[in-house]
């Protein structure tokens, strides 16, 4: 068998792409379902939300940027479409279920933005690409979860809009450890860098 870093040298991905001048933190979907043992979409991700807490604080303490993310769903209405179909656990993000409260750390504070959405990615149908440009920001520090899903189409949508996704694996995680490797793997590959907690905080330093 291969050795797939190896592999995706020779094939010319992996090139790094650092960051940029502005950087912000994007805190996604952090929220009692992922936490909560009687959720059904509960999942072995205490360490990622502690990290990403750490990389929220420091983001703060430095004046940077911090953005979060929730999902929600009118009951009764179609939102979510086909995503809702695919998935009938997300019913959990209706208004009104606590499961989709925010935790109390990471949380968002006054002032901070928060970025509603009702897909995997945040930039699809809300003004999380327009709200960065006219803040300046050129690069996103990407925390939350979960690593297959959310963080992965937010990661590739973010290069696609133009802004240096860095991918902070520590503060990310997923149901099992084998979908975070995997995605993380893909994304430092071809989307995104992906960086350890250590690496986060010297950028926002």
């Amino acid at each position: 068998m291969k050795d797939l870093t190896e592999d995706a040298r020779s094939a010319g991905y992996g090139t790094p792409l650092g960051p940029g001048e502005r950087p912000a933190v994007l805190v996604i979907d952090v929220c009692a379902a992922y936490l909560v043992d009687s959720s059904p979409l509960r999942a072995p991700v205490e360490d990622a939300v502690r990290a990403a807490a750490t990389v929220v604080h420091q983001a703060r303490e430095a004046g940077y940027p911090v953005l979060f993310t929730r999902v929600s769903y009118r009951p009764g209405t179609s939102e979510g479409g086909l995503f809702r179909r695919k998935v009938p656990t997300l019913d959990v993000f209706e208004e009104g279920n606590p499961l989709a409260d925010f935790l109390e750390d990471p949380a968002p504070l006054p002032g901070e933005s928060v970025i509603t959405k009702q897909y995997p990615s945040a930039f699809h149908g809300t003004a999380l690409a327009a709200n960065l440009t006219a803040a300046g920001i050129d690069t996103l520090l990407i925390t939350g979860l979960t690593t297959s899903g959310c963080v992965r189409a937010t990661a590739t949508d973010a290069l696609q809009h133009g802004f240096r996704p860095l991918v902070v694996a520590d503060a990310c995680g997923d149901r099992d450890p084998r979908l975070h490797e995997a995605n993380l793997f893909d994304l430092n590959a071809k989307y995104a860098d992906v960086i350890d907690l250590e690496a986060a905080l010297k950028v926002l330093r």
